[in-house]
């Protein structure tokens, strides 16, 4: 956070404007890690709340998928997008791909590796660090890009196509996906390992 903020303004500056002058704030609200999402949610509620802007939330996974269909601007059909959620689980979700234009067609997802869920499997492209995980015999598509991360210019352009609506700053929040039931994993072993 001590770079963070330095950066922002630095940014800004380089661009003649200051916070108050941007009409909002975009930012990938996951699902994703817990502090990234924390940090990044934090960063942009005070940003936001100082200069009196709203903010938009962007799935990270959204995030994802547009950045595939802007590096493969030829393809249209369906895409799923798996990312390693860490402790055996993936973060998922499918898309529709038309041009530049990303859709989500279901909700995101959280399910352990070993219950690789057929959705997932139904696309015509896939993308996303999930798929080095999927089990054996899980067919994937021909049209695969693994090494994939959100992109921030990805992020703006899913805020300016206004599917998502502005929010106010304190109303932000991460998307985690995950429940407790991790912590609490995470605490006993360091508890244990104490």
């Amino acid at each position: 956070m001590q770079r963070l903020l330095p950066m922002v303004h630095e940014v800004l500056a380089e661009a003649g404007i200051g916070a108050s002058e941007l009409d909002c704030f975009a930012f990938g609200r996951g699902p994703g890690s817990f502090t990234g999402l924390r940090v990044a949610t934090g960063v942009v509620q005070g940003l936001a709340f100082g200069a009196d802007r709203p903010v938009i939330p962007v799935s990270s996974l959204a995030t994802i998928a547009q950045g595939f269909a802007r590096s493969h601007a030829e393809f249209s059909g369906t895409l799923a997008v798996a990312v390693d959620a860490r402790m055996d689980e993936i973060y998922g979700a499918r898309f529709s791909v038309d041009g530049n234009r990303v859709t989500a067609l279901g909700d995101e997802l959280l399910v352990a590796v070993d219950q690789w869920p057929a959705a997932l499997c139904e696309a015509d492209a896939i993308c996303g660090s999930g798929w080095q995980l999927a089990p054996s015999g899980i067919e994937r598509a021909s049209v695969c890009q693994i090494d994939i991360e959100p992109d921030a210019q990805d992020v703006l352009t899913l805020a300016l196509q206004g599917d998502v609506m502005p929010i106010c700053a304190t109303q932000a929040l991460p998307v985690y996906l995950r429940d407790s039931v991790s912590w609490q994993k995470r605490t006993r072993v360091r508890t244990t390992s104490l």
